[in-house]
Order: C-alpha cells, then structure tokens, then sequence
C-alpha cells in the first residue's frame, strides 16, 4: 500500500444528490476507463458488449445484463488488464423500420422516386401512412436513430458505464456494412453463401422471409375439418385438416407406412374434392396415425412439414398464397378443368382466412365436407416480431451454411461450443440442442429496406431476365456498396433494368447477419489490424439467454469459417426480469419498466446494487426494496466513511500497517482479508453477486461491531493502541471502498475523494495475501466472538429499555469461546460501558453472556 498519510476533505452534509452529473463528467476528462492501446494481448481483456436494439426505449432488463457486465469490467480493470470496453447500437431491420413508421406516420415503396425536399407529416397518421422512396424512408431511419442512440448513450452513462465512449459503431453504419459484405464476399468466394429458391417461412405483414432462429410456436384456436377426397371407385378417402383453403395447392396424401388402413392405396391416386386434381397417396415415416384421422394431404405449402414431404417425395408445385397473404390470381397448374378454374376464382384476391370460409362453403355445397368442424387449439409458427402465423412461399433467397444441411459441419460448431467456457454452465446444453435440432441452413436475406445490402449485382439476359447464376460482386476496396444505387464495374446507371444491363440485388441481409460479426467489427477487423490483433479473439461475450440461438451461434459460424476460431474465449448468459408478479418482462405483455425514473428516485448505484444481486443465468424479479437497501448502502457507506475518517482524523491519519499492533484490529483485517479472497475467487468465477453479498456482510459487520467496539480507542491520540484502531480502520476504508468499486462507482468515487488522489475505479484491486500478511497473526475469531459479546449487553439494555450509553457493572462471559474474547476485553467493557468484564471458559458450552445493570444489580 502506498500513500499512508492522510489529510481529509468530506463534506459538512454528505449525499448522493448529484453525486452521478458530476462524477461523469470527471470520468469523461479524466480518461480513467480508456483502453490501453499499447498493452499486449496478454494483458487486455476485451468485451463483445451486446449492441442493444434502438428502436424505442431502454428497459429495466437492459440495467439488468449490463450491469453485470460493467461490474467484469470494472473488476478486470483493477486488476491490472487494459480493458477493451465498446458500445455499439444495433439500428437496421425491422424494429428500426417499425419506429420510423409509426413516428413520422410513413411507408417505404421502392416504386417512388427520391424526393430530396421530402418532410414528414407534422401530424402523422399510422393508419394512413405516407409512401415514400426507399432513399427517403432510409434517411428518416437514420435521423431517428442517430437521436436514440444519444438518448441510450445518456442513460448508460447515468448508470454509470464504464464504456470507453471512444470505440462506438452502429450495424448500419459504414465501418459495419463494410464489414457484412465483406465476410458475405468471402462465404460467397468459399461456398457457405449461396442462393436458392426454396419454400420459405414468410410473414405476410412485414413481406420478408423469416428465418428459424426468429420463429416462435403461439396457441390458437382453429378447427379440424373432416373433407373426403374420391379413390378411382367413387368411395371416399377422409382426411381432417385445419387448413381447407389450401385444397387447390394439395399434391398428394401421406400416411405413416406402417398404418394397415391405408397400405392398399400407397402408390395409387385420388381426387380432391371440389378441384377434382388426381394426386397420388404417398407413405412417410413423419405421418402421424394418431393425429386426425391418420392420412394427411401434402399441400405447398402449409407447413414445414410439407416442406419436408415435398422434398423427400419430390412432388410436384402448385402454390397458391402471395407474397401478401392472399391468394394469387395465376391459376395454379394442374387445375385445367373448367369447374376447378371457376372454384378458384371465387378463391383469388381473398386473405387466408377469408378463402378458408370460402373453400368450407364450397365443400359443403359438393357434398365433401363431413359433419361440423371440430374445435382445437393449437401451436402456430409466428415471426417473433409479427402479428399474423406464417405461411411458406417459393422465394430466391441467401443462405450461409450452418450445419443445418452438413453433419461435419455441425459436429465442428457443437465441438466449438464445447471449446467455448459458459457462465453459468448449463447453457451450453441449450446451445447443442439448437444446433442438433437445425433442420436447413441460415436464411440471411430479408426483403425490407433500413439494412446492410447484399453487395450482388445480376446481368440481365436479352430478354431482360436476370442470370443469377451469374452474379456480378465487388472488390472488397469498394466496400460499403449500394446496388440499388451505384452500378457494377463495366456497367453505367443507364443500363439499370435494361435487356442485357443490370439489375442489383434487391434484398438486405438480415440483422443477425451483421451482428453476427459484432466482435470483428468493434476489433478494427480489415481495418485496423494493430487494435485487432490486441482484441481478438475477444475474452468475454455477455448477452441474454434467450438469444443462444441467434446472436450466439451465429457470432460463433462466422468466426468458424473466417478465422478458424471462437470468437470468444467465455460467455455469461443473463437470466429473465420478471415483473413483481414473477412474469416474464415483454413489451407484448405491455409490463416492460422504463428504468430513468427509477435512477432518479433511488439513485444509480442503488439500481445497480438491485442487478448486482441477481446471478448469472437466474431469473430475478424487479424489487424496489432492493433498491432501497442499496441506497440504504450507499448513504452508510457516505456516512460511515466520513465517520472513520473524523476519527482519524483526531490523531495522525496515516494507515501504515506496522501501527496496527491490537489484537481487535488484527483480528478483524484478517477477516477482511478473507473476504477479499473470497470476493476475488468469485468475481474470476464470474459470480459477481456472491462477490458483493459477502462485501457487504463485512462491511454491515464493520460499521455495527468494529467500528462501535474501537470507537474509544481510537479517539487516544496519544497511546499506541488509538494508533492502531486509527491506522486498522483506514486501511480497512480504503479495502472496502476499492472493493465496493465495481457495484456502487459513484458513492465509492465520492468517498474516495475525501481522501486519495486519483479514481478508485484506476486503483489495483485489493490483494488477499497482502492483508493476510499485514493480519498475519490476527484471528477472526477474536472479532466474532466479541461482537457476539458486545450484541448481547445492548440486548440486555435495550429490554431493560436503557440507553445504550447506560453503563453496567460487570459483564460475565462463559464458555468455551471466551478465549477469543480475552484479547479485545479492553474494547468489549468500553463499548458495552462496562465496569468490569469476567471471563470463565467452560468447555463445551455455548457462549452465554449475563450482564448486571445498573442500580438494580439484575442479570440479564
């Protein structure tokens, strides 16, 4: 330890108001949480901090996850690491676009041209939204986010992140987009990018493809309808179907190949109801006997599982349903009569739901429908974000392989997760579920408008059609690209959708797709290789449990094939916020909480001393009343601070530990020095909050028993023992508030500068073995066993409803722990204001304490 002499600068009235404006703006000048750019890999520990989505407005769940990150941070920095701790913001997709909407009360159509005097209505109006071009509608996108990130950047600062606000990006900026396309130009280059067109998950509102990360399984109610199709005799084939209106898209009839009832009509046809098709009767192990009445029609598409059938079968074609969810007005192949063209058109134009109470109507005019629908409820396939079930359409869409389609593929990326260290534990199993249950590769376009580009152009034949199998790519120098604006090489803007010109790719990559490569691009990765080279693979990946599936995987493919390696070193994965009645927080659920209300009334550390105490991977409930023990903390930390150092200050104020000669004090560094171990152990295991809870323990412990059984003492200014109360209880402020640091940055700032120079946040964190040395000789027991002590005399007080102040005759201690009390007897009898104090050890017995008061001469 260094600096043992001391002089005192605490306020007349200590307070938490205001304590966070001011800190940060020191934080800011000073520089203290700026990354190191000269340390060598070896001694930086760098963070993938989770770029948050900022379409709206921060939640409580983000205080939450973050915190824990910041409290690593924090803890590395102080051990000596040159910390690399960016923020990004993730802005492109759909929820940014969703904003832009319903803020300005407009619509994107590519068909528009660019208005470059554009303004957004004053009033907008979300129902009656205005189209504008895809340029114009971008722009707005990046206004609006460019003011929410300010407003998040503001609320991470108040909480007290100890960001280097130097290395910041956005997944739509240009270092990001440049950074998609070129590891999408390099999957292209080795063959894990490729396009197909493919029956794709869809959803009809937002009219993008959506891929199986993003999917999520909802209850709702629908209805078995019991619909006989013809074999060639005439006689009836029942099926029970929930979706009728698919019957002009139905190829074939499925069941299981072990099912009796149906083994004589495998490989024969029959014809459906109403259209009058002839489709063949197929067998497949995915048929269920037990569901319905155990023969299925395979239709394209329903589902996935038709999907499924379709291939494996491989059936013919006939798809019915639009890119908007209503069915298409082309009359699909193989309804060539004129009664089966006449039933469609009363089919076309209709939405799904419109066109199944249709087809029953039909159905029931021809006599095929078999008594009345029966009423179930059941899952249903809906984009996480969106509002109607999906539907699978024939799309051209990209893909990156993943192991979906490819077994070596997937034993690599299972074994890489297998290579990768979780926190807690168990997660990793969530990850090798996901990556064993993938049934195709990740689907990486989308077909909306604020998002990174594919960097693909497409020559156009004579006719005007475009070559994909002949796509036109930049070099990587010309990165970022935009080809629905700028043209390929060879090319000029005038032969843009012309016969034998161009045409670029229409699509942009999903979010994922650049989020992905989230530690490539904070790294400087192709950009600046010296911070690269110092950052990555990076230590830590903090993020939320539920998006193992997405973020997580998918960060770790990417760094598979680009790098040969992880990403990152460790994950820590953050449990759920439920609200007070223990639910889950959603904004579907409408019971998300805002959290810059709360950093008001209770203070920032007091919000994150909440969070702190929730663990890694452990659902933990928004509780106030944490919050109000944390600002319950926080003031005893100002308080008892500015009392210590009174004290201190009455004599020589210095902490040098050979002063520390008493065996109270000692005894107590000793424990103090447990706890520093302990608290140490747990914060390399990345359990932060058994770091704080036993911090805290002590702490409480110190200001109740140490600080109330040295008081007398270390107001002597002039024996050796007040030195030694005096020099114990700084050294022990300065552990405590280095060790409270990481939790509580602004009170353990404040207090810090009552009396150091510099930031505690820049301070190395306490060395266990340090203070075991300097308490070599201490016994913890010393101090517990007298504190117990000390706790039953005020007891017999306050029954005896007197003063603490009241003083006693004789304290009489017994048992087989007295031996512990007797070198801090000195301290017991002027703490409990006691005349005298007995000591009788008695083997094997419980301590027990009888106190005679005053007057009276009672023993309690």
């Amino acid at each position: 330890m260094t600096n043992r002499s001391h002089s005192f600068r605490m306020p007349d009235k200590p307070s938490l108001d205001g304590i966070e404006a001011k800190w940060v703006d020191v934080w800011d000048e000073s520089g203290v949480y700026h990354f190191d750019r000269t340390a060598g890999r070896e001694d930086v520990f760098s963070i993938d901090t989770p770029p948050p989505t900022v379409s709206g407005s921060l939640h409580i769940g983000h205080v939450f996850s973050y915190t824990h990150t910041d409290t690593v941070a924090r803890f590395q920095r102080m051990n000596g690491k040159a910390v690399f701790y960016p923020m990004g913001w993730d802005d492109n997709g759909l929820p940014t676009e969703r904003r832009v909407q319903n803020y300005y009360g407009v619509r994107c159509d590519p068909s528009i041209p660019y208005d470059p005097d554009f303004q957004p209505p004053e009033k907008p109006d979300r129902k009656r939204q205005i189209p504008i071009s895809r340029r114009n509608f971008i722009e707005l996108c990046d206004i609006l986010t460019t003011e929410d990130e300010k407003v998040f950047e503001s609320i991470w600062r108040r909480l007290g992140l100890s960001v280097d606000w130097r290395y910041t990006y956005a997944t739509i900026d240009d270092t990001s987009r440049a950074a998609a396309q070129r590891a999408f130009l390099r999957n292209l280059a080795r063959g894990e990018a490729y396009m197909a067109e493919a029956p794709t998950l869809w959803d009809v509102t937002f009219r993008t493809a959506v891929a199986q990360a993003e999917l999520e399984d909802r209850e709702r109610p629908s209805a078995y309808h019991k619909v006989a199709f013809h074999k060639a005799d005439g006689s009836p084939v029942h099926i029970e179907t929930t979706r009728p209106e698919l019957l002009p898209a139905c190829v074939a009839l499925v069941a299981h190949p072990d099912d009796e009832r149906y083994k004589d009509l495998f490989g024969t046809t029959v014809t459906t109801p109403v259209f009058g098709v002839e489709v063949p009767v197929e067998a497949h192990r995915l048929a269920d006997p037990e569901k319905g009445s155990g023969i299925a029609m395979i239709c394209t598409f329903g589902d996935t599982t038709d999907v499924t059938w379709w291939r494996e079968l491989q059936l013919t074609t006939r798809p019915i349903i639009g890119w908007d969810g209503r069915i298409m007005a082309d009359t699909p192949q193989g309804l060539q009569t004129g009664p089966a063209r006449e039933a469609y058109d009363r089919l076309v134009g209709a939405t799904v739901h419109t066109a199944r109470e249709r087809m029953v109507e039909m159905l029931g005019e021809s006599g095929d429908l078999v008594g009345e629908p029966t009423p179930i409820t059941h899952p249903v396939k809906f984009y996480e974000k969106g509002d109607k079930p999906l539907e699978v359409v024939t799309t051209r869409q990209w893909y990156i392989r993943n192991g979906g389609r490819d077994e070596d593929l997937r034993a690599q990326l299972i074994q890489r997760g297998r290579e990768l260290v979780w926190h807690p534990d168990h997660m990793r199993q969530r990850y090798e579920n996901w990556v064993e249950g993938l049934n195709g590769d990740w689907l990486i376009s989308r077909q909306r408008f604020f998002g990174v580009p594919f960097p693909v152009w497409y020559p156009l034949d004579g006719d005007g059609n475009p070559r994909y199998d002949e796509p036109l790519v930049p070099t990587e120098d010309q990165l970022p690209i935009d080809p629905s604006s700028q043209a390929p090489a060879g090319y000029t803007e005038e032969q843009r959708g012309m016969p034998g010109g161009f045409t670029g790719d229409p699509d942009v990559m999903d979010t994922w797709a650049t989020s992905s490569l989230s530690p490539q691009i904070a790294s400087g990765w192709e950009r600046d290789e010296d911070l690269f080279g110092r950052v990555f693979p990076m230590d830590f990946r903090p993020q939320g449990q539920d998006i193992i599936r997405t973020w997580l995987f998918s960060t770790v493919v990417r760094a598979h094939f680009e790098h040969d390696s992880l990403p990152w070193s460790t994950t820590g994965l953050s449990g759920w916020i439920l609200d007070p009645d223990r639910k889950k927080m959603s904004k579907s659920k409408g019971n998300v909480v805002t959290p810059v209300a709360m950093l008001e009334k209770y203070s920032s550390d007091a919000v994150r001393y909440w969070a702190a105490n929730g663990r890694l991977g452990t659902d933990t409930a928004l509780d106030e009343g944490q919050m109000k023990i944390g600002r319950r903390l926080s003031i005893k930390i100002l308080n008892a601070s500015k009392f210590v150092m009174s004290v201190a200050g009455s004599g020589e104020a210095t902490s040098e530990p050979a002063q520390v000669t008493q065996p109270l004090d000692r005894a107590m560094l000793a424990a103090l020095a447990e706890v520093v171990a302990e608290a140490t152990t747990a914060f390399q295991s990345f359990d932060h909050t058994r770091a704080l809870e036993r911090t805290e323990r002590f702490f409480w412990a110190f200001c109740d028993d140490y600080l109330e059984l040295v008081k007398a003492r270390a107001y002597d200014t002039e024996s050796a023992e007040g030195a030694s109360a005096r020099a114990a209880l700084l050294i022990a402020l300065d552990v405590l508030h280095r060790l409270f640091s990481p939790f509580l940055p602004f009170v353990t700032e404040e207090v810090w500068s009552w009396w150091r120079e510099g930031s505690v946040h820049g301070q190395p964190w306490p060395d266990a073995e340090e203070y075991s040395a300097l308490a070599a000789d201490g016994d913890p027991a010393v101090l517990a066993a007298t504190a117990e002590v000390l706790h039953d005399v005020r007891r017999a007080k306050s029954e005896a409803k007197l003063s603490m102040r009241a003083e006693v005759a004789n304290v009489h201690v017994a048992g087989d722990r007295v031996e512990a009390v007797r070198p801090a007897v000195g301290d017991l009898a002027a703490a409990g204001r006691a005349a005298a104090v007995d000591l009788e050890p008695v083997e094997g017995k419980e301590l027990t304490v009888e106190v005679s008061l005053p007057d009276s001469g009672e023993q309690q």
